[in-house]
């Protein structure tokens, strides 16, 4: 059994994150990095190395449809996009995003705020909120949008964003009429008045129509991440959401084959700046995945263990054996050196 781990942020490029580095000793996963074949990789976002990854070099991210698939619908010959809910925060030097994994959304909240939405884009424009925090919207027409997710634009001043794009100047009319609807709408009022920030904006990413197929290496696909059910689902893969831990994992994963899990746990903390939350993530991950996973490694239960950091300045592939773990001269390092 070979299996493969996609963990975004684990190289932080964020400097709290670097910082919380600094006191962490997290030794299964400092050896499996030791021992292993390491190999270099373009900087990638978690979404574009999935989509390529499933045999889409050349396809457009398109991760609205790819998340209804995910969600069980039929996004059919339709344009998505995703439309998560952002709060927008006016500082000295312009207007920052702050993502929905910064704050709480309530299933009501995003449901109504939806309706608004929909009834004043009547015939234009639909959002559903799949989930409170995760919106998809069709679109009647092909539109510019970005590729980046919020989580990417965290603190990033958006108005700035595309400002010498003439095929952005649509897309940027359609989030200022977002906004107008948003602005004082009830919801929002009731948010302000106990201190929550204001769902006053969504970001619009990851538009097109959903891929006619994909394929990839592997026999099933473990992730709460929506754009690799969907593009699992693509692919007729075995696809479920990410157990809790190792042990759970094995016992449902066929004994042979390729197996993908997203553990994106440490993503929101550090595009959060939490540096608190990012070493809590980390050490969950070392308890949970790593060092468990290195046990079975060593018992021979699972071949051979891959680590994707696509997303790290030095983006990075690590894959180790049971028998790379006899190469005592490679000594482990701190993660932070990684970083």
């Amino acid at each position: 059994m070979h299996c493969e781990l996609l963990v975004p942020a684990l190289f932080p490029t964020r400097e709290p994150a670097r910082e919380a580095l600094a006191a962490l000793r997290l030794p299964a996963l400092e050896l499996l990095l030791a021992r292993g074949r390491t190999g270099g990789a373009p900087q990638l976002s978690p979404e574009r190395w999935l989509v390529e990854a499933f045999g889409g070099e050349d396809a457009p991210l398109a991760a609205g449809a790819l998340s209804v698939l995910a969600d069980g619908g039929e996004p059919g010959e339709n344009v998505w996009l995703r439309a998560d809910p952002v709060h927008l925060r006016l500082g000295r030097k312009g207007v920052a995003l702050i993502p929905s994994a910064a704050f709480d959304v309530s299933r009501e909240e995003a449901e109504t705020l939806c309706e608004s939405l929909n009834h004043h884009f009547a015939g234009t424009l639909t959002i559903y909120p799949l989930v409170p925090g995760r919106w998809c919207a069709r679109l009647q027409r092909e539109i510019f949008a970005a590729a980046e997710s919020p989580l990417e634009m965290a603190g990033e001043l958006v108005h700035e964003r595309f400002a010498a794009e003439p095929a952005a100047r649509a897309w940027h009319s359609l989030l200022t009429e977002i906004q107008m609807v948003l602005h004082e709408h009830p919801v929002n009022a009731e948010r302000e008045r106990r201190g929550a920030p204001a769902l006053n904006s969504v970001w619009l990413w990851g538009a097109g129509s959903a891929p006619r197929d994909a394929a990839g290496p592997w026999r099933s696909v473990s992730a709460d991440e929506p754009l690799a059910l969907g593009l699992a689902r693509i692919a007729g893969m075995a696809r479920r959401a990410l157990p809790a831990t190792v042990e759970e994992w094995l016992a449902r994963a066929p004994a042979d084959g390729r197996h993908l899990l997203v553990l994106d746990a440490l993503r929101a903390a550090h595009a959060l700046d939490d540096a608190e939350a990012y070493a809590a993530r980390l050490r969950a991950l070392e308890a949970r995945w790593f060092a468990p996973l290195l046990a079975a490694l060593r018992a021979g239960r699972i071949g051979m263990v891959s680590l994707h950091v696509p997303d790290a300045a030095d983006a990075r592939s690590f894959e180790t054996i049971g028998g790379d773990l006899r190469r005592i001269w490679r000594r482990p390092r701190a993660l932070q050196s990684y970083a």
